[in-house]
């Protein structure tokens, strides 16, 4: 229901909810010079094969662009355009405050930090079981 609802509060900006999760990944000051295709996989808690994908549309759409890291010529970063910039903090960001409130609405600030606390665990039960699997039967999805 999060990627349904999600996915169709920013769709007039053509993003999806795995867009929207790239962009605001890329958006935080400490990626600000990008982030590594393995460093974003990890952070997004998806597998390298699945961001792979979706590297390749925001590419496309112009949203980010891979650049060469300068501690490391051999890797690649992840980078933000001005576009995906632009389409994120403008276009984007404005729904999907809205999206959030509306979602929310009738939930208190206890149930809300109950749902957190109970999220928080199921999440860290779930990294159990990822940490717990070999690395090839590992197929997240973005």
């Amino acid at each position: 229901m999060l990627h349904k609802t999600g996915s169709r509060a920013v769709q007039d900006e053509g993003l999806t909810t795995q867009q929207w999760a790239m962009l605001g990944a890329l958006s935080r000051p400490e990626a600000s010079q990008g982030m590594g295709v393995g460093e974003l996989a990890r952070y997004l808690m998806v597998s390298r094969q699945n961001l792979s994908g979706l590297i390749t549309w925001m590419t496309r759409d112009g949203h980010i662009q891979m650049s060469t890291d300068g501690r490391d010529r051999r890797s690649r970063l992840v980078v933000m355009t001005d576009t995906g910039r632009h389409v994120w903090m403008d276009l984007a960001q404005p729904k999907i405050k809205a999206h959030d409130e509306q979602a929310l609405q009738d939930l208190s600030i206890g149930d809300m930090a109950h749902t957190l606390h109970y999220f928080m665990k199921l999440l860290a039960n779930m990294e159990k079981i990822d940490k717990a699997l070999p690395e090839d039967e590992v197929n997240t999805e973005a």
